[in-house]
């Protein structure tokens, strides 16, 4: 699997000339907590863990931030109950 890159208000992994997977967030101007609003895992990398790696990468953004997560996509919502360990950025 290729490595995770960071862009504006996204991690994503590419390959091929193509975005492969991607997970989306925005920050909450009063608060600061970053909303997580989508995740997509292409054909190719299903079943190889990517989504899961996605979700780390914006809980480790938040906890370099001191900020919390609001994960409104349900795969970052099952993430978060699958997941004991993120409790402490979960808002």
């Amino acid at each position: 699997m290729d490595k995770i890159v960071k862009g504006e208000g996204r991690f994503y992994i590419a390959g091929d000339g193509k975005d492969l997977a991607e997970i989306t967030y925005r920050t909450e101007e009063s608060t600061g907590n970053l909303v997580i609003d989508h995740t997509f895992v292409s054909e190719d990398l299903r079943g190889q863990g990517a989504g899961e790696k996605l979700v780390r990468a914006v809980v480790d953004l938040a906890r370099e931030q001191s900020v919390k997560i609001v994960p409104v996509c349900p795969y970052a919502a099952h993430q978060f109950e699958k997941h004991e360990e993120y409790k402490d950025v979960l808002k």
